[in-house]
């Protein structure tokens, strides 16, 4: 875990409310796995105090070497939007890599990716490391769902990669008009995958849950809650744990990826 004062590379635009920003970093974060998130926060005069997580997006190389990491976010409050202002060479203090993040498998080959909204985050680095792993990628499907076409990122990405791309919308405007949660059980229905991965809302997970269990699919989730300090000092991201109602586990340390069967979804 590194805690540093890091320089902007570029702040893009990529939606009506999401960006990508680019960020450098220590060549430690070289050792991160996908689905593990940093606590970033902007100077004080222009910035809540509290930090706010966000999944890792990309690890950035030279020369095989970290240098950078990419964060997808989207704005939703005033931490975000000071963010979204942030121009290149502006400053910033970050606080890991946190977390514990995805397994990736050297016998799981079929592979289901599931992603929500801004849950696809931290897919396009699941995504490249199950590449570095040798999996073949043309063999993974990636379920993309979200309210509008202006919610559906990464396609260019994944397509890039290989991997096949299953997009819903909620309103119809790009793709099948239903949850993301249906072509994924078709899908499952004629081809067994070998594991299923997901990250987005918990309503969604709570449904790819189930679907894995049905089919008696390994799976493995990354929630989204709020964070305060990311290292289990405050608390404040407790999930309760499955079965077992006085035990409550903590999506900073335990997770934010956990296994499927580990938590209860009220």
């Amino acid at each position: 875990m590194f805690q540093e004062n890091v320089q902007i590379l570029w702040n893009k635009k990529i939606g009506p409310s999401y960006y990508c920003i680019g960020l450098t970093c220590h060549e430690g974060y070289g050792m991160a796995k996908p689905g593990q998130f940093i606590m970033l926060r902007l100077p004080a005069k222009t910035a809540p105090f509290l930090r706010r997580p966000f999944s890792i997006h990309r690890i950035i190389t030279t020369d095989d070497r970290a240098t950078g990491i990419e964060l997808l976010y989207k704005v939703v409050g005033d931490g975000t939007d000071k963010l979204s202002r942030c121009r290149q060479g502006d400053s910033a203090d970050i606080l890991g890599p946190l977390g514990n993040g995805f397994s990736v498998f050297d016998n799981y080959q079929r592979i289901a990716i599931v992603a929500g909204g801004i849950g696809v985050a931290p897919m396009l680095f699941l995504a490249i490391a199950l590449q570095t792993k040798g999996v073949d990628l043309s063999k993974c499907t990636v379920f993309l769902g979200g309210n509008s076409t202006d919610d559906l990122l990464c396609r260019d990405d994944f397509n890039r990669l290989g991997i096949r791309t299953h997009v819903t919308t909620d309103d119809g405007s790009a793709g099948d008009q239903c949850f993301v949660t249906h072509p994924l059980e078709m899908a499952l229905e004629k081809n067994r995958a070998d594991i299923i991965y997901a990250c987005g809302p918990m309503e969604m997970l709570k449904c790819v849950v189930g679907i894995a269990a049905k089919h008696k699919i390994p799976c493995q989730i990354s929630i989204e809650t709020i964070m305060a300090c990311g290292m289990g000092a405050c608390l404040g991201c407790a999930v309760e744990k499955k079965d077992d109602a006085s035990i409550y586990m903590h999506a900073c340390m335990d997770g934010p990826v956990f296994e499927a069967d580990a938590l209860k979804f009220n």
